[in-house]
C-alpha cells in the first residue's frame, strides 16, 4: 500500500509539474504581449510628445494620431507571438543560460522590427516611420530582457526556499555520470534535486559523491515505486544501452521522463537529436545548424550582394572597360571551385592575368610561397599591371557577389578551393568544405598572403566553422574593410 501511495504521489506531482509549466508559459506569454504593447505605446509617446522638443532635427515632423497606430498593434502582437514561439521561448528548460534567453529576445526584437518595417513598406503604411520602429524595437528589447532577468531572479528565490524543483535519479556509475552529478550540484538554481545513483548489475559502492547508491538495475522498478522521481538520466556506455531497454520502457509506462547521456570521448562535433518519420536520428555536426541564425545569414547574403552589385555597378563597369583595353582576353575569369561539401560551381573574378595563364602554372610553380596544395605568389609574372592594382584593392573579387546572390557562396566563410587542391587535402583538412565558402574570412583579416603556412590557413578556417555566429561574421566583415584599404598581405 505504501508503494502504491508513493506511485500515486509521483504521478500526481508529475501531472502538477506539467500543468504548472503550462500555466507559467501562458503567463510569460501574456506578460510578453503586455510589455510589447507598452513598448509600442511608449515609442509613440516619446516620438510624438518628447521627440520634437528634445531632438527636433531627428524628429522634424509631427506623428500621426495614436488611433492610426492602434490598428497596427494586432499585427505587431501576432508577429511577436509567432517569433517567440518559433524560438521556443515558452519551452520549459531549466538548464538554459540567461545569456541564451537574452539572445532569443534580441533575435525576436530584431527580426520583428525588420518584419514590421517590411510589412509597412509592402502595405504602404506611410505612418510607420523608421524613428518610430527604432524606438519601439529598442524599448521592447529592454523591457523583455528586464522581464527575463526578473523571472530568473524570482525562480532562484523560489527554489532556494525549496519549491519548484524536480527530483532526479542517475542510472550508471562511471566518470561521466559523476560529471553529470557535479554539474547539477554546481547549479542549484536549476531546481534539480539529485536523489542518488542506480548502479548496473553487480557490486556497487554505498555512496558516490556523497549521494546514496539506491540499488542496481534490477532494483530500478522498486526504486521508482518507493521514491518520488520526476526524471531519470541514464549515463551508460553504448554497450549497456541495449541491456537497459526494459528500464526505458518502465519509465515510459510510469510517465517518468527519461534522458540518455551519450558519451563519445573522441567526438568534437555537436550532437543534435532529430526525427525521420518517427525514427530518432542522432546527428553529429560541426557546422552551424540552428535554422534562425543560418536563415539570417542567408538573408544578409542576399541583401548585401544585391545591394552591392547595384551600388558598385559603376566600379564594375569601369573595371571591365580597363581590363578590356589593357590586355587581350575576356574581362571575367571563370574557374571551377569546390563549395559546400565539395559541390562544384563556377567562380567569377575579374581577369588579372594574361590570357592562357593556367597553362603556364607549371612554369611558375617554383615561385609558390604557401606550403601545401595551394598556390600563392606575390611576384607572379602572369599578373598584368592592371591585375596588380585590382588584386591590391581586392576589386578582382567583386564579381563573386554574383556567386553569393546565387547561393553558391556566402559573404563570410572559408575561401573556395580548386578541385585539384581538394584532391591533395589530408582527411582533417576536408572539414573546411563543411561550410559554404565566402568572399572573406579569418584568413583574409589575418594578413592573407602573409600567412604562408597552409596548415595555419586551414586551422583559421576550421576555427571559424567551430565558433561561427552572426556576431563573428559581423566582426570579420568590419575587419575586412581596413584590411582591404591597407592592402594588408594582398598577393
Amino acid at each position: 500500500m505504501a508503494r502504491r501511495c508513493r506511485r500515486l504521489r509521483t504521478d500526481a506531482e508529475g501531472a502538477v509539474l506539467k500543468e504548472r509549466a503550462k500555466v507559467v508559459a501562458y503567463w510569460v506569454w501574456t506578460t510578453d504581449l503586455v510589455l510589447t504593447t507598452l513598448a509600442f505605446l511608449l515609442a509613440w509617446w516619446i516620438r510624438s510628445q518628447l521627440g520634437p522638443h528634445l531632438a527636433p532635427s531627428l524628429f522634424p515632423t509631427e506623428l500621426y494620431p495614436l488611433t492610426r497606430y492602434l490598428g497596427l498593434l494586432p499585427l505587431v502582437l501576432a508577429i511577436w507571438t509567432f517569433l517567440l514561439v518559433a524560438r521556443e521561448a515558452y519551452t520549459s528548460r531549466r538548464t538554459v543560460a540567461l545569456s541564451h534567453e537574452v539572445w532569443q529576445v534580441v533575435q525576436v526584437a530584431g527580426a520583428g522590427t525588420l518584419t514590421l518595417a517590411a510589412a509597412g513598406w509592402l502595405l504602404r503604411l506611410d505612418f510607420v516611420s523608421r524613428p518610430f520602429l527604432i524606438l519601439f524595437g529598442t524599448i521592447d528589447l529592454a523591457l523583455l530582457v528586464a522581464e527575463k532577468v526578473a523571472l530568473r531572479l524570482f525562480a532562484r528565490h523560489v527554489r532556494r526556499r525549496g519549491y519548484n524543483y524536480r527530483t532526479l535519479l542517475i542510472v550508471g556509475i562511471n566518470p561521466r555520470s559523476e560529471e553529470v552529478a557535479r554539474i547539477i550540484q554546481l547549479h542549484p538554481h536549476w531546481g534539480l534535486k539529485l536523489l542518488g545513483f542506480v548502479a548496473p548489475n553487480g557490486e556497487f559502492p554505498e555512496q558516490v559523491l556523497g549521494l546514496p547508491v539506491l540499488g542496481s538495475a534490477d532494483d530500478l522498478p522498486r526504486i521508482l515505486q518507493d521514491e518520488v522521481v520526476d526524471e531519470v538520466i541514464f549515463v551508460l556506455s553504448r554497450r549497456q544501452l541495449e541491456e537497459f531497454e526494459e528500464s526505458f520502457l518502465l519509465c515510459s509506462e510510469l510517465g517518468i521522463r527519461a534522458r540518455v547521456a551519450l558519451y563519445f570521448p573522441h567526438m568534437k562535433a555537436r550532437v543534435v537529436l532529430e526525427e525521420l518519420e518517427g525514427i530518432p536520428l542522432l546527428t553529429f555536426t560541426n557546422t552551424p545548424g540552428a535554422p534562425f541564425p543560418t536563415f539570417v545569414k542567408r538573408l544578409l547574403d542576399l541583401s548585401v550582394s544585391l545591394t552591392g552589385l547595384i551600388v558598385l555597378s559603376p566600379v564594375l563597369l569601369a573595371t571591365a572597360l580597363l581590363i578590356a583595353v589593357s590586355s587581350r582576353g575576356p574581362v571575367l575569369y571563370r574557374q571551377v571551385r569546390c563549395g559546400l561539401n565539395g559541390r562544384r560551381f563556377t567562380l567569377y573574378k575579374f581577369r588579372t592575368m594574361v590570357e592562357g595563364a593556367d597553362a603556364q602554372l607549371d612554369a611558375v610553380a617554383h615561385l609558390n610561397e604557401v606550403s601545401g596544395p595551394a598556390f600563392k605568389a606575390r611576384r607572379d609574372p602572369r599578373v598584368t599591371w592592371v591585375g596588380r592594382v585590382l588584386r591590391r584593392l581586392s576589386i578582382d573579387e567583386l564579381p563573386q557577389l554574383v556567386n553569393v546572390l546565387r547561393g553558391q557562396m556566402s559573404l563570410v566563410g572559408p575561401r573556395p578551393p580548386l578541385p585539384d587542391e581538394v584532391a591533395r587535402y589530408e582527411r582533417w583538412q576536408l572539414r573546411r568544405l563543411s561550410m559554404k565558402p565566402g568572399l572573406t574570412g579569418l584568413w583574409q583579416v589575418s594578413g592573407r598572403a602573409g600567412l604562408d603556412d597552409f596548415d595555419r590557413w586551414i586551422a583559421l578556417d576550421l576555427a571559424y566553422i567551430d565558433q561561427w555566429s552572426l556576431w563573428l561574421d559581423l566582426k570579420i566583415l568590419l575587419k575586412t574593410i581596413p584590411a582591404v584599404l591597407s592592402a594588408r598581405g594582398a598577393a
